[in-house]
């Protein structure tokens, strides 16, 4: 029998936890992303709205100012849903239309101010809790977590990415198209 390469020995020691099967992490981390999906739509049904809505205010929360173009690529949505999904911040008082001072032409989704103080009550306490749940750990151990983060998101924007190019060429094909 032949020894693993390093790289195997190296990927294995990351992956694998002390005490802890491959299937056992993966329903962890599974339990884990739920936990958070679940959090999300009860927080979009606090404040009333969906979760594409939920999802739009966080990106505008996150940027300050997004252009509908930019909602629509961060989104998914068309651009004719996305003039909606606006329609429906706007009514509710959480965004505002403005035109871009760089291109006046062009139509920017700002947060009003104050808006988003219900959220901020909403996820309240997630935020302390997950903040009791951090502080348990030391900051070289939360550098790795906040790693993870920062390398997570974007791998899973390109997941979402894959599976929405996979939906589209599905349709397309089930409509006869090419």
């Amino acid at each position: 029998m032949t020894e693993p390469a390093p790289d195997d020995n190296a990927r294995t020691q990351q992956t694998e936890q002390p005490g802890r099967t491959p299937d056992e992490q993966t329903e962890i981390f599974r339990r884990y992303l739920d936990a958070v999906g679940l959090h999300g739509m009860a927080g979009a049904e606090a404040v009333g709205l969906g979760g594409s809505e939920w999802y739009a205010l966080s990106q505008i929360a996150l940027e300050g100012a997004l252009s509908s173009g930019e909602l629509s690529a961060r989104t998914g949505l068309t651009t004719g849903a996305t003039t909606r999904l606006i329609d429906r911040l706007e009514r509710s008082g959480y965004v505002r239309r403005a035109a871009d001072p760089a291109d006046r032409r062009k139509v920017i989704v700002e947060p009003v101010a104050g808006a988003f103080d219900r959220i901020e009550k909403v996820v309240e306490p997630a935020r302390r809790q997950i903040a009791e749940v951090l502080a348990r750990y030391t900051p070289d151990q939360l550098d790795v977590l906040f790693d993870y983060f920062a390398r997570a998101a974007p791998a899973y924007r390109a997941a979402t990415q894959e599976i929405r190019e996979g939906t589209t060429q599905r349709h397309r094909r089930q409509q006869g198209g090419s």
